[in-house]
């Protein structure tokens, strides 16, 4: 929220959470720093990557223990969405993210479009439970 007020300039909400990684657990005791970059933005949204690192403050050692995406998007005073400034892609890694981001927004474009109750197509997916831990037991 603050990485992205903070580049919008205004109030912003959750659209989404794309990815959650958990990679390390946290453990009682250590000290947690979130870290927020804006990877892409679009019109009136923003993509916000988080990395959490955990630290033993007393053994001294830091591990990244999770990973993150939201969506986030700008309001205005009236509470309706408002545009977002562009970035400035400065370094090869910002680069890597924002196209990264495209990248993640057009899987995620395709696979609703796929899924839908409309187009879904139960015969295309089908093979793909075979060796599943699953059962069909679909009615006629």
């Amino acid at each position: 929220f603050a990485c992205a007020s903070k580049h919008s300039g205004n109030y912003c909400v959750t659209a989404s959470v794309n990815q959650v990684d958990f990679l390390n657990p946290v453990e009682v005791g250590e000290l947690l720093t979130i870290k927020a970059t804006v990877n892409f933005t679009g019109n009136t949204s923003m993509v916000i990557g988080m990395r959490v690192e955990s630290e033993n403050i007393r053994k001294g050692y830091v591990r990244h223990c999770n990973s993150s995406y939201f969506t986030m998007v700008a309001k205005n005073d009236e509470g309706e969405n408002t545009k977002v400034p562009g970035l400035i892609l400065d370094s090869v890694e910002s680069v890597r993210r924002y196209v990264r981001a495209i990248k993640r927004l057009q899987q995620g474009r395709i696979s609703s479009s796929i899924f839908s109750d409309e187009v879904f197509d139960l015969d295309t997916f089908l093979p793909m439970l075979h060796g599943q831990n699953a059962k069909l037991e679909l009615d006629s």
